[in-house]
């Protein structure tokens, strides 16, 4: 089966693979879309945390179970699915309380080991989940959803509540999004105006800020003199993170999405004055990959809008660098296979 490694930075390899075996608990899935994300694109540059080549990359995965080794779940072959990348241990306190998207000894596929950028995988059965109902775009790009999903939830954000996020990439696209279905009022800011433009006209974002000295001046305006209760940042820039603080309201709530290989650094006696929370927020469940599907699936979410940019597996390798291109203006880009 064909395979692209990614051997180092800067350098992908197409290989040939065998076709994984299907082992006990798992099913071997024919992938069929491979959605691209920051991680891919800071592994590929050489700068993702926790991270080692050689690696098969992509975590954002559909496709359709041809094989199943003990047919245990409502999983059938045939089956179209979305993948949930995250394996768990099961057995550390963080499993056990139900935080399996922080296990002490969490893999992530096409991180920690070999991801999606192939034609086979075999995966655990209970990390599938059907996407009949979905196409295979949408199926694909339920991950990334699922963490913007899972932030908001881990935020607890309230209806009426205003809000703040920072990036205006996918992750922060799907934070605005189900920000916005729990009733807060959003704002969007980045330093690209065509995102922010995006915002406003296809997810409906009412108003948006360009990230600068005056920002600040310009959430009071919007908000009466006041601050945005919870800001989330969703840009994996130590220098936006850095700057995030000064955005919540006193009481306020800070949700770093975002992951960055670099120190954080913020006042002590501001962020005490504030009486801030700051929070991250990891992955995903599957119960935010089953909020996403049905949001989908209703209708509230819709995401066609933002697939910008698409390739097969043969010719990935040779568009992969101008999709870093900000001129190019990547939101997301598929693979199909």
């Amino acid at each position: 089966m064909k395979t692209i490694v990614c051997k180092e930075p800067y350098k992908w390899e197409i290989t040939e693979r065998e076709k994984p075996k299907c082992q006990h608990g798992e099913a071997l899935v024919r992938i069929q879309r491979i959605g691209i994300c920051g991680t891919d694109l800071h592994a590929f540059c050489g700068n993702q945390p926790f991270f080692t080549y050689p690696r098969v990359l992509g975590h954002e995965l559909s496709g359709t179970v041809e094989e199943i080794s003990v047919n245990n779940t409502k999983i059938k072959v045939g089956d179209q699915v979305s993948v949930i990348p995250y394996l768990e241990c099961g057995y550390c306190p963080a499993c056990r309380s139900g935080k399996t998207n922080c296990c002490s000894s969490l893999k992530v596929l096409g991180v920690h080991q070999d991801g999606g950028m192939t034609e086979y995988i075999s995966v655990p059965t209970n990390h599938l989940i059907k996407m009949n109902d979905l196409t295979l775009e949408q199926a694909a790009v339920v991950e990334p959803l699922s963490i913007g999903a899972h932030a908001v939830r881990r935020a607890a954000i309230r209806k009426g509540e205003k809000v703040l996020v920072i990036g205006a990439g996918p992750i922060g696209f799907g934070v605005m999004t189900f920000a916005q279905l729990q009733g807060a009022l959003v704002v969007a800011m980045d330093l690209n105006k065509e995102r922010l433009l995006f915002c406003k006209e296809k997810i409906g974002i009412p108003h948006t800020i360009l990230a600068g000295r005056n920002a600040i001046n310009e959430l009071r305006e919007l908000f009466d003199g006041g601050l945005p209760e919870t800001v989330f940042d969703a840009t994996g820039n130590v220098h936006s993170m850095n700057a995030s603080f000064t955005y919540p309201e006193q009481g306020g709530r800070l949700v770093f999405v975002g992951l960055v290989q670099d120190n954080i650094t913020f006042s002590d006696p501001d962020f005490h004055q504030k009486e801030l929370t700051l929070m991250s927020s990891r992955n995903a469940t599957r119960e935010d990959f089953l909020h996403v599907k049905q949001a989908i699936q209703s209708g509230k979410v819709k995401v066609d809008s933002f697939l910008t940019h698409r390739s097969n597996l043969q010719e990935m390798p040779n568009v992969f660098k101008d999709w870093l291109l900000p001129e190019t203006n990547v939101l997301k880009a598929i693979v199909e296979v």
